[in-house]
């Protein structure tokens, strides 16, 4: 029997208020394509201290990251333009690992397009915007392969990705 392949999945939905009801939906859409979700949260973590749950959290979520195969990233703008920095950290910890990373929610528009300007080509704050033609930054976007659409359309990429690998 072949082992189902691990999948990682990061992103700010750990902190919507339905996250509980996301995760229990996104196990199921896992299983249903032959993958194994390892949602953050999934470890009530304890602590003497806020700053040793937050260490204790980085800790179980770099552990799941080595032991998946994959990660699936969610790159909506979280707080601002950009993905959020929990999340990019996870994708560039898998890259540096080796692991193949997905990324979904990516804007359609170029970054040019997303940022608000001030100055043609610089953001509001004086701070020049990549203009690649890529809707995430370079490094995000050669990291990862991005993917247009949700979270189903991209598990299901994975689920062939890997379902040609065997």
């Amino acid at each position: 029997m072949t082992r189902q392949p691990r999948i990682y999945l990061a992103g700010p939905d750990v902190f919507a208020r339905d996250y509980a009801a996301h995760k229990t939906r996104i196990k199921q859409w896992c299983g249903e394509l032959g993958l194994l979700a390892l949602c953050p949260g999934d470890d009530e973590v304890q602590g003497e201290s806020k700053s040793e749950i937050a260490r204790r959290i980085y800790e179980i979520n770099v552990a799941l990251i080595e032991s998946a195969d994959a990660v699936v990233a969610n790159v909506r703008d979280f707080r601002g333009h950009e993905p959020d920095s929990g999340t990019v950290f996870e994708i560039g910890y898998a890259v540096g690992r080796g692991k193949k990373v997905w990324c979904y929610n990516t804007p359609v528009q170029d970054l040019l397009a997303q940022v608000p300007q001030g100055e043609p080509g610089y953001c509001r704050e004086g701070m020049q915007i990549e203009d690649f033609g890529l809707p995430r930054n370079l490094m995000l976007a050669h990291a990862a392969e991005l993917v247009q659409g949700d979270l189903r359309a991209c598990l299901e990429q994975v689920a062939r990705w890997h379902a040609g690998r065997r």
